[in-house]
């Protein structure tokens, strides 16, 4: 029996390779001679870089530079393609892994590190940059990120306006006269896990912002910040961001690279799929177990696990998910290809406990899917 493990990660928890790992150890349990082929996969989000230097190889470098709160740590990228490309994960230096829950607050995280990351990819000489956007901390529209590439964002006084989702609602002009240069012969490709416009009750900061550490009362001034935001954007640059898919994504960091970058917005599941070639794998497989940390109404939404599960559909293979924990809304998902969604929980249980004891309660639930499975009437 051949299958295909292929799962992202549980964030704040299990790294995609770390679950698929555990899901492996649950399978040999029942199946000792099963064929597994381990197939990590992201989204655009945590694992991006790991996923794509596993298949494409490349150099890692790490570079100093700051958290979403602005405090010097170090963030990993990498090279690929004879020094040309860069593939950069957001979540690296501006993510929500970077801070304990009571550090979250989108009023004020920045992206400045990101910025910091493309920075030291121009200076090695990169032209081409693969950015994946997902699992941030931050819902400043990436300004702080423009900020580190020499792009001022200040009020009427010409003072600068901070950083944060906050100070947006100060700014009063972009001035990109100090923008690096070399951007303009750089291609851009971002990774987007979500198609949520960038203002709005479908925006960055109503439905994200939350998980951010954000009251109801922030997310509206949040949101207002950001309508406030494009529309600057709109009468300095001449560029509309405000409706555009994915222009929400990681607090409107892609707004940013659409704006500021000239980049192009595409599917980060589709780009990992492609580029790890996974379809060649599934169509001689006769099963798929994937999964990631939460499953609901927004996995539709570009999430990895709907991406996998609609290739596995047109090459009629099933498809069982699993996920840390289950939401409202799931039941459209049995349309896109999955045929089976399990929580990992198997009994009341602090998320604490759930968060450290995940790698056993994957391992537990997929041994007792594959005993399930193989039971002969």
């Amino acid at each position: 029996m051949k299958i295909i493990v292929a799962p992202d990660s549980f964030k704040e928890s299990l790294s995609a390779k770390a679950v698929a790992s555990a899901i492996s150890k649950g399978i040999l349990k029942v199946l000792p001679k099963a064929e597994i082929m381990q197939i990590p996969i992201s989204d655009g989000g945590e694992g991006l870089l790991d996923a794509l230097v596993e298949v494409l190889g490349g150099e890692r470098f790490s570079v100093f530079v700051k958290d979403p709160l602005l405090r010097k740590i170090k963030a990993e990228y990498a090279i690929i393609e004879n020094g040309k490309t860069a593939i950069i994960e957001m979540a690296q230096a501006s993510g929500l892994v970077l801070l304990k829950k009571s550090e979250r607050s989108p009023l004020h995280t920045s992206t400045y590190g990101t910025g910091q990351l493309i920075l030291d990819a121009l200076d090695r000489g990169c032209t081409k940059i693969i950015i994946g956007i997902g699992g941030s901390a931050t819902n400043d529209g990436g300004m702080g990120m423009v900020k580190a590439l020499g792009g001022k964002f200040v009020k009427k006084n010409n003072q600068d306006i901070g950083y944060g989702g906050k100070a947006l609602a100060d700014l009063y002009k972009i001035d990109l006269s100090k923008f690096d240069k070399r951007i303009v012969n750089c291609e851009i490709i971002t990774a987007c896990d979500v198609t949520n416009p960038l203002t709005g009750v479908n925006g960055a900061s109503i439905v994200y912002g939350g998980q951010k550490g954000g009251t109801a009362d922030q997310l509206k001034k949040l949101d207002n910040n950001l309508i406030h935001y494009a529309s600057i954007i709109r009468k300095n640059l001449r560029i509309e961001v405000e409706t555009i898919k994915g222009a929400g994504a990681a607090g409107g960091m892609g707004a940013a690279l659409l704006a500021f970058f000239d980049a192009k917005l595409v599917d980060g599941i589709d780009l990992i799929l492609k580029t790890l070639r996974i379809e060649e794998h599934i169509i001689n497989s006769d099963l798929i177990i994937t999964g990631e940390g939460k499953i609901d109404e927004q996995t539709l939404n570009g999430k990895a696990i709907v991406g996998l599960a609609r290739i596995a559909k047109i090459n009629k293979v099933p498809l069982i998910a699993i996920a840390g924990k289950l939401g409202e809304g799931i039941e459209p998902l049995n349309n896109e290809g999955i045929h089976a969604v399990f929580s990992i929980v198997d009994q009341p249980m602090k998320l604490s406990m759930a968060l450290k004891n995940a790698d056993k309660l994957i391992e537990n639930l997929i041994e007792n899917i594959m005993r399930t499975l193989t039971i002969k009437f």
